[in-house]
């Protein structure tokens, strides 16, 4: 088999993190993968980027951006049958393309002749423009009306409603076999646009060596944590992103003891972490943005706790990499959240939105050692049983050649 993964980037996103790791469990399991994106970091000669014609495009860009659709004025997807990663191709699979490099008008053209998996990062794929619809459910019915304009991708007029019907235009007329991420994500699939076709849920895998346990002792002395200190992490590519819940951690940070933050450092990794920690009055040690499994291995390590005040995932790749390493959980109880953070076993989920309770669950783990290193075990169990990087390879394996039977 020849898989082509089409993606926004290839290393850069958690959707792009995920999609990378499926195409090196694939290469480990003897099939040939390559990546075609619109931004490349890897430097592997098997990822490519999509030719564009930014002229014309820009141009066309400008008109429809006024009527409220983003991703239309990409006319170089209708190129990509040339491109020979294409034409090598048995399967395509399809990932994030909600972004300024893909036209989804193209999606009949290219799955003509070619078996097509799109794999679900988040809903926009079957929503009149957001990537998470929070509340509104009117993706059920039609959009139209929408009440989160703003909300990414941001669209400057409403045209929920035309989206929403061209999306379904496009799926009547293409050859898709859906998978999703988390069980969450599977169910709003089921009752979406995308029901006409085969729907599968396939967690994200992940490399249980690369991301394992390491002696915390060790990883806090190698990032320069003072002995002694309680240790919380929080992680997100833009640690200030309202949906990754900043506003809600500084509420929660505020509202622990004097003499809990006193002993406490607050680890953050991506973009933004200085303004929580002066919000809040804490120890800070900011890693800014990494990208290498080793460090961010050290990192996971090194803390008790790994905090995620999300208001809205489909899975949560670091919840995924934090129990990898045997580091509890503490987050809300939204979106696919619940398959990582399993109360009492793997860590302690809130209410949505419920700072006093996120709160609440922080102190109940810092405070009882034992507690936390029986979860931190069955963190690591079941990372284990449930997402080896080859357990995933193979059941996209066994789904690929189900399509081309």
């Amino acid at each position: 088999m020849n898989i082509l993964h089409i993606n926004r980037s290839d290393i850069t996103g958690g959707a792009a993190i995920a999609a990378y790791r499926l195409h090196e469990g694939l290469l480990a399991e003897g099939i040939e993968s390559k990546l075609l994106v619109s931004k490349a970091q890897s430097g592997s000669p098997r990822v490519a980027t999509i030719a564009r014609k930014y002229r014309i495009e820009s141009q066309i860009f400008r008109l429809t951006k006024r009527i409220g659709l983003n991703c239309i004025h990409v006319i170089s997807t209708f190129d990509i049958p040339q491109h020979q990663f294409y034409k090598d191709a048995d399967i395509l699979n399809f990932h994030n393309l909600h972004y300024d490099y893909f036209n989804y008008l193209a999606i009949p053209t290219l799955t003509e002749t070619k078996p097509a998996v799109l794999t679900l990062h988040d809903m926009w794929s079957f929503t009149g423009h957001c990537a998470y619809s929070y509340d509104c459910e009117r993706w059920k019915i039609g959009c139209g009306k929408c009440p989160y304009p703003n909300i990414y991708p941001g669209i400057e007029r409403d045209s929920t409603k035309l989206e929403w019907k061209l999306k379904n235009w496009v799926y009547s007329r293409s050859n898709l076999t859906i998978v999703a991420d988390s069980t969450w994500l599977a169910q709003e699939a089921r009752q979406s646009m995308l029901n006409r076709f085969p729907i599968h849920h396939i967690p994200y895998g992940i490399d249980t060596q690369a991301y394992q346990p390491l002696d915390p002792e060790q990883c806090r002395s190698l990032l320069g944590i003072p002995t002694g200190k309680k240790v919380l992490m929080f992680g997100a590519e833009g640690v200030t992103d309202p949906r990754k819940g900043g506003d809600l951690l500084i509420l929660a940070l505020s509202s622990l003891p004097t003499s809990l933050k006193a002993e406490t450092v607050l680890l953050t990794m991506g973009y933004g972490g200085e303004a929580i920690s002066e919000a809040v009055g804490m120890d800070h040690l900011d890693l800014g943005y990494i990208g290498g499994d080793r460090i961010k291995s050290i990192a996971y390590s090194a803390a008790d706790l790994f905090i995620f005040p999300t208001r809205a995932d489909a899975f949560g790749l670091v919840l995924q990499e934090s129990i990898t390493c045997g580091t509890p959980l503490v987050s809300f109880k939204v979106g696919g959240v619940p398959d990582v953070v399993r109360p009492g076993i793997t860590g302690y989920l809130a209410e949505p939105e419920n700072v006093t309770d996120f709160c609440n669950g922080i102190m109940q783990l810092l405070e009882d050692d034992n507690l936390r290193e029986r979860m931190g075990q069955q963190c690591r169990a079941i990372a284990l049983k449930e997402y080896p990087l080859e357990l995933q390879a193979r059941r996209y394996m066994d789904l690929y050649k189900q399509l081309l039977a």
